[in-house]
């Protein structure tokens, strides 16, 4: 029997969206489907959670937007990082790494 996928840690959204879109830009749907296939399906983003991630990250200046077509040569927003928003990666890329390495630290106490 496979597991539920968890539910996200507050905060984890908006640093996945910006880490995906570090490769390169995407649409929203491409988004959630390399978080996705990258994580082998144990973590997947709701479609409301990345909007309003993508919205507030757009707000910040941390992420901008354009209009293209899509591989199915649909109308599509597309995303990409700007440079307060690779700094922004950086920055919340480390706090969560310390903050794992800390939960592992208390997981793994014998």
């Amino acid at each position: 029997m496979q597991r539920p996928v968890p539910d996200l840690m507050h905060g984890t959204v908006d640093v996945l969206v910006l880490r995906t879109l570090a490769w390169e830009p995407m649409h929203g749907y491409g988004i959630a489907q390399f978080v996705r296939a990258r994580t082998d399906g144990h973590i997947a983003i709701e479609s409301a959670a990345l909007y309003q991630a993508l919205h507030r990250l757009e707000a910040k200046k941390l992420v901008r937007s354009t209009w293209g077509l899509s591989e199915t040569k649909r109308r599509a927003r597309f995303y990409e990082l700007t440079p307060a928003g690779r700094k922004e990666l950086r920055a919340q890329s480390s706090d969560i790494k310390a903050y794992v390495a800390a939960l592992f630290s208390v997981l793994d106490a014998r």
